[in-house]
């Protein structure tokens, strides 16, 4: 292909996706496949290859990522990014509304929006290009974090048409959606990382990632609401966001504008009675004059704009005593240190405990033993330390420093480079790691064997009987009968009692030996292997067939397959370079579980091919993951959130109502569990 001939097809093909992502992510009406998309995206990435002189920064082939930022660079806003006013209370929404209509003694509306709790991020366009993201720092300067923001699909970057200005702002908040968030968090948890405390913390932490390629894995998200530039052909606020809209940029649907104060208040309440239903986290609502004219009269104090204000949602917090810290080890090392509280009630519950999280989060803070510190439920569920009351704090208070070894076996602790998180090396001996690698291998996910669970674990680890999960298939009746045991309880009191009676005995012996019928890609994901959790353990073993082909795969093979990388390949080869992990292998082939996939499990029936579900409810005759594992067994494909590729949702009792909602006003039909049985004939559920 002549080099005309090469650049006026990127062109066409860069066009063409940009619409096509545009229909997709902004207007949720897509007009072509999956297929014919990934098609597209290919092409242009030979050609690309082919002629690298015509890749532009902008392309769509360059959300990928890939490249290192070692030093995010200052950069001095255009426009200063000012802080909202902040009020708790109707009162003060009402005094503001009269600050506005004393100073324009002229009719005016207002338009209400809410208040994403995420990381504000600033755009500069030129000719349509994104050409700069900078956060909004202190307000007068922030860092260029471009190369990052370009790795979020829902980001336009570069726009289908020329009716905007040669250079325009565009401010937002990138956010990561709460079902994106707990997924990731639970990949992380089965892989043995560091999970995240909260989606906003998560979000401020991807964008600042020195690696773009990261960044591009995480579920990122953007909603825009402020437009700023000369030549722009809209005379309101509201009129801009429907302007940012059309040109290709994510608008939150969930405004209104009114014409008085007490309209304003009306979505307040409505707002804050449905916002537990969101897929993204708020912490309240932003009130502006509509008018720009209106806006310019107002104009500015010297920290905030006179014309908006920020209502916040009051989160329940509570004051309370830091009475110690504890360091708990996981399976994986992970050392995280916990807070003791002096008992408060928050929320409903009484809370004695906390999340430090890590070293760089006591660091942040300056938290320390015997401060009086601010208590939230983050997500209104974990608690977690906010803040601490530095006037109360007394003056013989001592710096929190992490610890150096471990807690339970004295092992100096490592920290692996770019991690925040300490570790503990010693797999082999420490107990928490050992135990919780047990407890890991008889989960529900992996090989199953409920009849162990309720501390028994911890019984027969403690007996000497159970080292390693292959010791579980070496017990016998006679050793286990009449064990009994008092496991601790809080604060050093007695906690429940274990006894192993004929019929414990029976049901544990029944389970182990059931375990052996459990597939192969499972009994991957059970042995532990640092960062293969249940979707990678899937693919290796759906890939490979067999543990044999596996363990003769060399790192060029693994890293062609999809969504494995570079550490996950590099995890691999190094636990099955260890002799004692093969030994272990060994002795797992030797008790009978199942090292290779079956024929039925490596093809499915096809009946629902091309099909996409998302599952929501309680079944009669499917667990919530036996329903899933149907639907992708007959060839379809499960989602955790409903968009425009949906094609059903399936339906059981107590459905979410935030699903029932999207799904109604996104047109995807809703089905129950009879009507899927009836989809896929007859097949014997769980």
């Amino acid at each position: 292909m002549e080099k005309s001939e090469a650049l006026k097809r990127i062109t066409e093909l860069s066009e063409l996706i940009r619409h096509h992502n545009y229909l997709y992510y902004q207007q949720d009406a897509p007009e072509i496949t999956d297929f014919a998309f990934d098609s597209l995206l290919k092409e242009l990435e030979i050609l690309e290859k082919q002629f690298p002189e015509f890749i532009d920064p902008n392309s769509p082939t360059q959300r990928v990522g890939g490249e290192i930022t070692r030093v995010f660079k200052s950069v001095k806003h255009k426009y200063p990014m000012l802080s909202l006013d902040n009020t708790y209370s109707e009162g003060e929404l009402k005094d503001f509304d009269n600050r506005v209509q004393k100073i324009l003694n002229e009719p005016y509306d207002f338009v209400g929006e809410l208040k994403i709790d995420g990381v504000s991020i600033s755009l500069t366009y030129e000719s349509g290009k994104l050409v700069k993201a900078i956060t909004r720092g202190d307000g007068v300067q922030g860092d260029d974090v471009t190369t990052n923001v370009r790795t979020i699909l829902s980001i336009p970057l570069a726009l289908p048409d020329n009716e905007y200005p040669a250079e325009f702002e565009v401010r937002g908040e990138i956010y990561m959606p709460r079902s994106g968030f707990d997924k990731m968090n639970q990949q992380r948890e089965e892989t043995g990382e560091q999970i995240f405390a909260n989606p906003r913390n998560a979000t401020s932490g991807t964008l600042k990632t020195q690696d773009s390629s990261i960044v591009a894995q995480r579920p990122l998200e953007a909603f825009f609401y402020f437009l700023a530039g000369d030549g722009i052909d809209a005379s309101s606020h509201y009129e801009r966001l429907n302007l940012l809209k059309k040109w290709g940029f994510r608008i939150c649907d969930i405004r209104t504008r009114v014409n008085n104060i007490s309209g304003i208040i009306d979505f307040i309440n409505e707002v804050g009675e449905g916002r537990k239903h969101l897929d993204f986290d708020i912490d309240g609502v932003v009130i502006k004059v509509d008018s720009i004219r209106q806006q310019e009269r107002l104009g500015f104090t010297s920290k905030s704009p006179r014309w908006a204000i920020a209502y916040k949602f009051q989160a329940e917090e509570a004051i309370t005593r830091l009475l110690s810290i504890d360091y708990q080890v996981g399976r994986t090392g992970v050392v995280t240190p916990v807070a003791n509280l002096e008992p408060v009630l928050l929320a409903g519950t009484v809370v004695k405990r906390a999340t430090l999280h890590n070293a760089d989060v006591i660091s942040a803070l300056d938290v320390r033993v015997g401060d009086f510190v601010h208590v939230e439920k983050g997500g209104e569920i974990i608690p977690k330390i906010t803040s601490v009351n530095f006037s109360s704090r007394h003056a013989a208070s001592v710096p929190t420093d992490f610890i150096s070894v471990c807690p339970e076996c004295g092992s100096e602790l490592e920290k692996i480079e770019g991690e925040s998180a300490w570790y503990c090396p010693n797999e082999k001996s420490c107990p928490p790691q050992i135990k919780g690698k047990l407890e890991h291998f008889i989960s529900r996910k992996a090989m199953n064997i409920d009849s162990l669970g309720e501390g028994k674990i911890e019984v027969l680890f403690d007996q000497g009987l159970v080292r390693l999960p292959a010791d579980l298939y070496d017990l016998q009746y006679d050793q286990l009968l009449n064990i009994e045991k008092v496991l601790p309880g809080e604060s050093g009191k007695p906690g429940k009692k274990i006894s192993f009676r004929e019929k414990t005995v029976e049901n544990i012996l029944n389970g182990i030996n059931n375990s052996k019928e459990v597939p192969f890609e499972r009994v991957l994901f059970a042995l532990g292997i640092r960062l293969v959790g249940e979707t990678v353990a899937k693919k290796l073993a759906r890939h490979f067939v067999s543990l044999e082909k596996l363990l003769n795969s060399k790192y060029e093979d693994l890293v062609q397959i999809d969504e494995i990388g570079d550490k996950i390949a590099q995890s691999l080869l190094s636990y099955f370079a260890a002799d004692e992990n093969i030994n272990h292998i060994n002795r797992l082939i030797e008790a009978g579980l199942k090292m290779e996939t079956e024929a039925d499990e490596t093809t499915t029936r096809g009946v629902l091919k091309g099909k996409t579900f998302v599952v929501s409810g309680v079944f009669e005759h499917f667990s919530r993951d036996g329903i899933k594992q149907s639907i992708e067994k007959n060839g379809g494909k499960v989602n955790s959130s409903i968009s425009s590729k949906t094609d059903f949702v399936l339906a059981g009792e107590n459905m979410g109502p935030e699903k029932r909602r999207k799904a109604e006003n996104s047109g995807v039909k809703i089905i129950s569990e009879e009507d899927y049985l009836g989809m896929i004939g007859p097949e014997i559920s769980e």
